[in-house]
């Protein structure tokens, strides 16, 4: 805070205050008055508010005024009104320019430092019109103090929220921006506590701090890096996105813009809570934001992600993706956000994908958003056989779970299904499985429909325990069950060899494993089971063969 009485009259040792009393300005009503003994030939208009002063004063600091005064007719004569129009700040901030031409004192803040800067400058009170003046001494105060200090910066960036053409045309919101971008990467204890008791409700997280032995009932985690989440949180989302700009310029980690990304997304957009593992508070209680707001803000955010990857962020993004599928965002925030979780999709999790149809569709789920984002996972250069392998399984769980809903077509089962190259299952359990629900789901399918989809299960494929439930599964078409009973017939005779030969081996005189006599017996045991279900196969077989042929010999006589 600064204080200072910056002019003095010269005219001829008299002054214009009242003997004995300081010069003072008061108002009744819409007016404004100087209790200076001279009456009052200058009145200054301000949005219907009447300022009645003194050309002297005013023409000796404000260039805008004195070519104002020169622009009016007969501006020596009589008292001269002169309407201001689109002043920033209004008549409160020009009262204070005002006393400043007075030399009454006044204050400089971080809270009124922004609106002083602009009036001084709109009025062009330079050193053009008197050594010193208001727009010199502002620019001075705004170096040395508030680009030094934290919470000094948060509050004047704020100020310009309203303003921020202007302010931008000072440089103001730039030359913040760039001071916070290097506190950022300091000791916070270095330029002032990031916290914003004095001048609001805004606070930093962490533990409590203690100033000059008083708990001032701010936190802050000095050890941490996200000190700074909480204060920046508070600004409109057209600030934070150039602070998140400027910083990313200044060679701040990707993951500290993104910590700070996330916690401002969970502040200020309803409904991304619980998609961030109950990381940051509530998100703000508000009525500021209305449908339109909460959408230029998530596709603000959407434009400045960094470029990483990992689980906590790709459920974020899926996060994102839900709010704004819910707020109907354009289709390019869309799609940016469906390559960005397709690109990193071995991280996502099954509820992180089961997303909703909102809008405009007969389906529980919106698959085409998911298939999307399989087709982006596919094109990815970095895609490994462990990582496919895993995605593949998350696609399977994905279709089990979607195959219930009755208004699912077999179109979108299918497409789903081979949205994934043949080689990311070593197992089609999965597929199978979604299947059989699918077609219990959809009794009144054809069995030429239910063929064709059967054409995406591989089945050979088929764990021993999925082709003997498969075998007897009165929901699949005939010739899928002879295939399957087929296959279950070669995986019981490729077991019954293994066993076999673990049995030649313990024939063997070199061959003494100890403690395997159990297990031996087992397998002995297991193998007169196995070659029993081998002749049960062999009689299905039969009957199977029969069937088809009296349902072809029926098919010809027709």
């Amino acid at each position: 805070m600064i204080s200072f009485s910056s002019f003095e009259l010269e005219k001829k040792g008299s002054s214009m205050a009242p003997t004995g009393k300081a010069l003072e300005f008061y108002n009744e009503d819409n007016d404004w008055f100087c209790n200076a003994v001279l009456p009052s030939d200058l009145t200054i208009v301000i949005d219907g508010v009447n300022f009645h002063l003194h050309k002297f004063p005013l023409l000796s600091r404000c260039g805008k005024i004195e070519k104002l005064m020169k622009e009016t007719e007969n501006n020596n004569k009589g008292t001269s009104t002169i309407i201001l129009e689109d002043i920033p700040g209004g008549a409160t901030s020009f009262l204070a320019a005002s006393k400043f031409c007075y030399g009454v004192h006044i204050e400089l803040t971080p809270t009124n430092i922004v609106m002083v800067y602009h009036v001084s400058d709109y009025l062009e009170m330079t050193d053009e019109y008197g050594d010193d003046n208001l727009f010199s001494k502002t620019e001075t105060y705004f170096h040395k103090n508030i680009l030094k200090n934290w919470k000094d910066c948060m509050v004047a960036l704020q100020s310009c929220e309203t303003i921020v053409t202007k302010s931008d045309n000072l440089q103001i919101i730039s030359k913040c921006l760039n001071a916070m971008s290097a506190m950022v990467c300091t000791d916070p204890s270095l330029f002032g506590w990031p916290m914003m008791m004095m001048y609001g409700c805004l606070q930093s997280p962490g533990g409590s701090i203690l100033w000059n032995g008083i708990d001032t009932g701010a936190r802050i985690q000095t050890s941490e890096s996200d000190w700074w989440f909480e204060d920046v949180s508070h600004l409109s989302i057209v600030l934070f996105k150039r602070l998140i700009k400027t910083m990313e310029s200044k060679g701040i980690q990707p993951e500290k813009l993104t910590g700070a990304i996330m916690y401002y997304s969970g502040k200020c957009l309803h409904g991304l809570g619980r998609w961030q593992s109950g990381q940051f508070s509530k998100t703000r209680s508000t009525t500021k934001y209305d449908i339109v707001d909460q959408r230029v803000v998530l596709e603000s955010i959407v434009d400045i992600l960094p470029q990483i990857k990992g689980e906590s962020f790709c459920r974020f993004l899926l996060g994102l993706l839900r709010v704004g599928l819910m707020l109907g965002v354009s289709d390019k925030c869309q799609e940016s956000l469906e390559r960005r979780i397709g690109m990193q999709l071995e991280f996502a999790t099954l509820d992180g994908i089961m997303i909703p149809s909102y809008i405009d569709s007969d389906t529980l789920y919106n698959t085409d958003t998911v298939e999307r984002m399989i087709n982006y996972f596919i094109t990815c250069e970095e895609m490994g056989f462990t990582t496919l392998k895993n995605v593949s399984k998350l696609v399977d769980s994905y279709i089990v779970e979607i195959a219930s809903d009755v208004n699912l077509k077999p179109d979108k089962i299918h497409s789903l299904a081979k949205s994934l190259p043949e080689s990311s299952r070593s197992l089609h359990d999965g597929l199978y499985r979604a299947l059989d629900i699918y077609f219990e789901a959809h009794s009144w399918l054809h069995e030429k429909e239910k063929e064709g989809l059967c054409k995406i299960i591989e089945w050979e494929k088929l764990s021993i325990d999925a082709c003997a439930h498969a075998s007897q599964n009165v929901r699949l078409p005939l010739r899928v069950v002879f295939q399957v009973l087929f296959f279950e017939q070669m995986h019981i005779k490729t077991a019954l060899a293994g066993c076999l030969h673990v049995l030649d081996d313990e024939n063997n005189p070199t061959y003494h494993p100890l403690g395997l006599v159990h297990e031996n017996e087992l397998l002995r045991v297991g193998m007169e089971k196995m070659r029993s279900r081998v002749s049960e196969l062999e009689q299905e077989f039969n009957k199977l063969r029969q069937e088809m042929t009296r349902m072809s010999g029926a098919h010809l006589c027709k």
